[in-house]
């Protein structure tokens, strides 16, 4: 599985994962990895997502496990509509690939310094999810 990690002015910490192109199975759990050491920045939490057009839903469902430097962890259910009713596609892309950025959590601030493991996976219901190219996480400074 292969990461892709950009950086821009506003950005404190992006990287994206290549989804198998046999498909995304349940058992499949991409991890991301940051070190914090400012508990006081405020920043907003956006997952990306890039699929191709003959992807077959309109939404997709996301478990994002997150594990905190002193042990606990937590997990958040996200449902990131791709297309309107009609099936038009949602996000920016040129072709048969669509991209999106969805804010998951605004304004929200790193509780301890720390090591922190965030992981996700697809909550479809389907073994071998087809059509997602990769996803990721992108966190940054307000």
């Amino acid at each position: 599985m292969a990461m892709l990690t950009a950086c821009d002015p506003s950005g404190f910490y992006e990287k994206n994962s290549l989804v198998n192109s046999k498909g995304w199975s349940v058992a499949d759990k991409i991890p991301f990895e940051l070190e914090a050491t400012d508990t006081l920045a405020l920043l907003n939490f956006y997952i990306n997502i890039r699929h191709t057009t003959e992807y077959k839903f309109r939404n997709i469902f996301l478990f994002v496990d997150t594990f905190f430097p002193d042990g606990s962890q937590s997990r958040d259910t996200v449902e990131i509509i791709l297309a309107d009713p009609k099936g038009k596609w949602f996000g920016k892309g040129i072709g048969s690939i669509r991209s999106n950025q969805v804010l998951l959590k605004r304004g929200f601030s790193f509780p301890l310094k720390g090591h922190y493991k965030f992981r996700i996976e697809q909550g479809m219901r389907v073994p071998e999810l087809m059509g997602i190219k990769d996803v990721g996480i992108r966190i940054e400074k307000m």
